[in-house]
């Protein structure tokens, strides 16, 4: 089979259909209609340092493999550190970017990054991202938090790095909230109860929507409690309201809305997005400061809600030791990065290698510090 490569300035310039053909659609992440609402909606901007540049495989017709891919100028809203890299680069007077990142803008989400069709369409796909990175004479590729089962594909010129997220697993077949606290030592389920029940008595109320549950007030409150986080920590939002309204309605079973009212008024929220088996948190703001507010809105109305819908997983996001007592356990995420220079990459390889050390090691330390009673079982 002779493949064709060819890469998109823009996902529109591919059906809906074929795209969605490449993958098993459990991650709503790599829906046609969540990446290319980005694009269409204003979210990704060169100006950012976001410029898609789609990698795909065809077969005459045919679109046999894919990679959601952009030229970045920066390394912001990657979660994937390499601002000391880019440092290092700029030191010896070489250039670090533009760097070609295949990855879901925004997201920290592990998840499938080498679409195709088969075994032999994903290799020929990783293959192609590297002969146009050295076509194109790119300083370097990345993969950001692609899945374990995608590692194998993977040859010695991509250097693995890993770094630990929090993630809830109902490894313990919990069928509510009850049964999730029965799992836990007394002093981390005590002080969730403590928790919950100080949102409880200050007259917070919640309501979990569905993006067809959800109206054009509700989008807009959820909007902009997500911009007030944005303010308050000096960043510039990315997403538009406009892309809030086209997910609702394209993927509305994929995305959830946690809201809470004080008095009938929202006064805070949480943007989540449905898999077929775990939800992930995604965003969230609030107009009040109440103890225990952004646990009860970010963390114990998702577990709830993976309760009810029979969810395996909840994975609310990167970075937050403070999540561990509340059940959410270490996990290790995944990325690979092709630099091109022979000395940056041996370098690179080396740190690498001691960083995996020490990630390890941080991961092994927080799962004996867990709050589960049975962390093996748990966990």
């Amino acid at each position: 089979m002779s493949l064709q490569a060819r890469t998109l300035g823009a996902l529109a310039e591919v059906a809906a259909a074929d795209w969605d053909a490449l993958h098993d659609g459990r991650n709503p992440f790599l829906r046609h209609a969540f990446l290319e609402g980005l694009e269409r909606h204003g979210c990704l901007r060169p100006e950012w340092g976001w410029t898609a540049r789609h990698l795909t495989l065809w077969d005459g017709t045919r679109l046999v493999a894919a990679a959601p891919g952009y030229l970045k100028t920066n390394s912001h809203g990657e979660f994937v550190f390499d601002h000391a890299w880019a440092h290092a680069y700029a030191r010896h007077g070489l250039d670090y970017y533009p760097k070609w990142l295949f990855a879901v803008p925004y997201s920290p989400v592990p998840g499938p990054r080498l679409l195709a069709r088969d075994g032999a369409a994903r290799r020929a796909l990783l293959a192609a991202i590297a002969h146009q990175a050295d076509a194109d004479g790119l300083a370097s590729a990345h993969v950001n938090f692609h899945t374990g089962a995608e590692d194998a594909l993977f040859g010695e010129d991509w250097l693995p790095r890993i770094d630990v997220q929090y993630h809830w697993r109902n490894r313990d077949g919990w069928r509510d909230f009850a049964g999730f606290l029965a799992a836990m030592d007394h002093r981390h389920r005590k002080n969730i109860r403590q928790e919950r029940a100080k949102v409880q008595r200050a007259g917070v109320v919640f309501r979990r929507l569905h993006g067809d549950e959800a109206s054009p007030a509700e989008l807009d409150a959820i909007h902009r409690f997500y911009l007030q986080t944005f303010r308050d920590y000096g960043n510039a939002p990315a997403l538009t309201r406009d892309f809030i309204g086209h997910i609702a309605r394209e993927i509305p079973r994929n995305i959830l809305i946690i809201l809470a009212y004080h008095e009938a008024i929202p006064v805070a929220g949480a943007l989540c997005l449905r898999g077929a088996d775990t939800l992930y948190g995604r965003y969230w703001g609030a107009d009040t400061h109440l103890p225990g507010l952004h646990f009860e809105t970010c963390y114990y109305q998702g577990i709830e809600y993976c309760l009810e819908q029979g969810l395996a997983r909840f994975e609310p996001g990167a970075q937050g030791e403070h999540k561990l007592a509340r059940g959410f356990l270490p996990a290790l995420v995944r990325s690979r990065h092709r630099i091109a220079d022979p000395q940056f990459r041996q370098a690179l390889r080396d740190w690498c290698a001691e960083e995996a050390r020490s990630v390890r090691r941080y991961a092994a330390t927080l799962d004996a510090h867990g709050p589960f009673r049975d962390p093996a079982r748990a966990g």
